[in-house]
């Protein structure tokens, strides 16, 4: 089954749409709609097993395009619905796969979704291989782990004893390393700390994760740390105790 997310101010065109698909794309089901973009996000914030998002441009809280701003790191494919055809040129530059006109031709629409299955596909080999890759290249000749970073259409691997910390804004991470060198990736400091987890890496703030081994000083009274490269990084009230218990 396609898992498909529709997200439309108006609810008698996310209901039309509904129809559309349980009677003309029999695989496609419909997990979740939003008439408010922003509660949109938060879901997306939480839940990513979604294959397809019908995203409407015009919408009075959010227009669609400032919604797809706000999820750079995305793996689903975008099928725009609009009543305006100019938004065409846009949606494509928004790495949209498809995008329709309303009112929706059924014909249009099941040929958006099997534009939605190729997709499906091409990812999955795509997925695939990648997890190969980064499980392969994850250790080094010597039996050192090695972490699998995507930056800019490629896979960057790195030594843990080379990152220093690494700090989150929004759906953006920076990544500090110790030549004083600066990665910038789309991707949120909760899922990057997925990959550290294994290993001397702790969050100890919402928007810091750092290298453990690199830490060069606590300031006690002010709950600061400072890094080698002389950073301070403070330590949340909640993340204190643990963070301590790390030494």
């Amino acid at each position: 089954m396609i898992k498909v997310v529709i997200i439309d101010d108006e609810p008698k065109a996310i209901e039309g749409l509904k129809w559309e698909l349980e009677n003309f794309c029999p695989e496609v089901e419909v997990v979740n709609s939003f008439t408010d973009p922003r509660k949109g996000l938060l879901y997306f914030e939480e839940e990513q097993d979604v294959d397809c998002v019908f995203l409407d441009i015009e919408m009075p809280q959010m227009d669609g395009f400032r919604f797809l701003d706000q999820l750079p790191e995305r793996n689903f494919a975008v099928i725009i619905t609009t009543a305006y055809d100019q938004y065409g040129i846009n949606a494509i530059k928004e790495r949209a796969l498809d995008y329709l006109l309303k009112p929706i031709d059924s014909d249009d629409l099941m040929e958006a979704c099997n534009k939605v299955k190729e997709f499906q596909k091409e990812h999955s080999i795509k997925d695939r291989f990648e997890e190969t890759l980064m499980t392969v290249m994850s250790k080094s000749s010597s039996g050192n782990n090695r972490i699998g970073i995507n930056i800019d259409g490629k896979i960057v691997f790195l030594k843990p004893d080379d990152i220093l910390y690494c700090e989150g804004d929004g759906n953006y991470t920076s990544i500090y390393l110790t030549d004083g060198e600066k990665l910038f990736i789309t991707q949120t400091l909760k899922k990057l700390s997925e990959k550290l987890s294994d290993i001397e890496f702790f969050r100890v703030h919402n928007s810091f994760i750092i290298n453990l081994s690199k830490v060069k000083e606590y300031l006690k009274t002010d709950s600061y740390i400072i890094m080698e490269d002389g950073k301070h990084i403070p330590v949340s009230r909640n993340r204190k105790a643990e963070f301590l218990n790390k030494f």
